[in-house]
């Protein structure tokens, strides 16, 4: 009896290429316009874009300008771009990151939140990222968390008529740190559509009860931006690649595996020292991880 050869099947479509991208705040040192230019050389596909003083000011008097040169640029270079909101000192000279959405002087932020939201839409950003900060002493749990909410729904509300999407990162230490607290934060919204998930790989070697692959995995539904760095178990600390504890190759597959298609962008706020030759090695890095040579 001879064997019947199976049907044809269609191919399985192979997961899409990862696109690399590099954090402006790890290019401090730089003009912004040199910066890109440095990361488009080294073959960067995009850049997340940290508003700050010495980055796109959103309370610069010609902001207007400033933006409009900044999407020429970013489209002759062939840079596509997330907006960061984690300047240290933007709002308030003496108190890093402060005032956040859980401060009683929260307006600030809010308004900031909504500038970031506009410049965004302005130019073209796949998400605009944001956090929710750490508990100021003397606020109770629970009025923070309200204030969070609050503020939070008012962001959505704005990114919603701009028509951009929204990526709330956990950030350890802060009132939402990891992703249990992150899914409780969606549902107290509304799970509404444009709040989707900021991811922090490095993060989720510092405190995840998973293990890193299956941490992506599981956020995988969610993500509309990767931040990437290595780190070690318990500190806080954004490490070069092979510095920390991180096995990358299969945590690159699982980003793939999953479906994600927007940037993968190193995080190294503390390296613009040697912010090129870190670009440059990240790169090589990542390539070769993620053997995409």
């Amino acid at each position: 009896m001879t064997a019947t050869a199976p049907a044809d099947r269609p191919a399985t479509p192979a997961p899409p290429a990862l696109r690399w991208g590099y954090g402006t705040n790890g290019f401090a040192n730089h003009r912004l316009t040199d910066a890109l230019r440095v990361l488009a050389d080294l073959g960067y596909e995009g850049v997340a874009l940290t508003l700050d003083h010495c980055h796109l000011d959103p309370f610069a008097p010609d902001l207007g300008r400033r933006v409009a040169a900044t999407a020429d640029l970013l489209r002759d270079l062939g840079l596509a771009v997330v907006i960061e909101t984690g300047a240290r000192y933007l709002l308030d000279p003496r108190e890093k990151h402060a005032p956040t959405l859980l401060h009683d002087e929260r307006a600030k932020r809010l308004d900031f939140l909504r500038h970031a939201v506009a410049i965004g839409a302005d130019l073209g950003a796949e998400a605009v990222s944001f956090w929710a900060g750490v508990r100021p002493a003397g606020v109770p749990p629970r009025v923070a968390w309200q204030r969070l909410v609050d503020g939070c729904a008012d962001v959505v509300a704005h990114a919603d008529r701009a028509g951009v999407t929204l990526g709330f990162e956990p950030e350890p230490g802060m009132l939402v740190e990891d992703l249990a607290g992150w899914h409780r934060l969606r549902a107290a919204l509304g799970a509404p559509a444009r709040f989707g998930l900021t991811l922090d790989i490095g993060h989720c070697r510092c405190l995840e009860p998973v293990d890193v692959p299956q941490c992506v995995t599981d956020a995988a539904p969610y993500l509309v931006n990767v931040q990437i760095d290595d780190m070690r178990r318990g500190v806080h600390e954004h490490l070069e690649f092979g510095a920390g504890e991180i096995d990358f190759p299969p945590v690159l597959r699982a980003l793939r595996d999953g479906g994600y298609r927007g940037l993968v962008a190193v995080e190294l706020p503390r390296h613009s020292h040697a912010a090129a030759a870190v670009a440059e090695s990240a790169i090589e890095f990542l390539r070769d991880a993620a053997g995409q040579r």
